[in-house]
């Protein structure tokens, strides 16, 4: 994670040194989660993000943010090939860290863009609910990791001080390494840049 961090100075400051154009701004938004994993059926939880960014450049432009966000999933297991079927729900309250390259078309009033990159994401909290059937038969499901990389791509649009993006969001690293468990999600959010 530090050399994460240390990577994103160095541009950010490589970005101010070059006298780019520069936007700080907050932002907030839901975003429709869901994990997908092996042999089991998942369906998507609503979660929330909300945090800042910082924009360096216009047309071509590298947009750092960092945000608080909830996201996971649900599950339906069918113990034993039986009739009877078992559920569990997991979310996560995690610290987001994108880090976006972006192109825009446009000016400083109307201004469309498009946007792709990595993601780093640390479990700050973790709250999981599976029935006593779900754990004992899937001893090592709910085994989650502490943080995960993934890339985000998407659009948005500016309006004057007002910013809105549609993103998809998907998992370089699986959250946990049996059953195969990766995170998707698609996000949407609305912001406000300062200057």
């Amino acid at each position: 994670m530090k050399k994460y961090l240390l990577s994103i100075a160095i541009v950010i400051m490589a970005a101010v040194s070059a006298k780019a154009q520069f936007s700080l701004g907050a932002k907030a938004g839901i975003n429709f989660s869901k994990i997908n994993t092996d042999n089991v059926s998942e369906s998507s939880v609503t979660g929330y993000q909300v945090g800042a960014f910082a924009r360096f450049g216009s047309a071509l432009y590298l947009q750092p943010e960092l945000y608080l966000g909830s996201s996971g999933g649900k599950f339906d297991f069918d113990s034993n090939g039986s009739t009877v079927q078992t559920n569990g729900k997991v979310t996560f309250t995690t610290l987001n860290l994108p880090l976006l390259v972006g192109k825009g078309w446009g000016g400083d009033n109307l201004n469309v863009r498009v946007m792709a990159g990595p993601i780093f994401s640390y479990v700050l909290d973790k709250n999981q609910n599976f029935s006593d059937n779900v754990s004992g038969a899937y001893n090592d499901f709910g085994d989650y990791k502490k943080s995960t990389l993934g890339f985000q791509a998407g659009a948005g649009v500016d309006i004057g001080h007002i910013t809105a993006d549609f993103r998809y969001e998907g998992g370089l690293t699986k959250i946990n390494d049996n059953f195969g468990q990766r995170q998707n999600l698609w996000a949407l959010s609305v912001g406000f840049k300062f200057f």
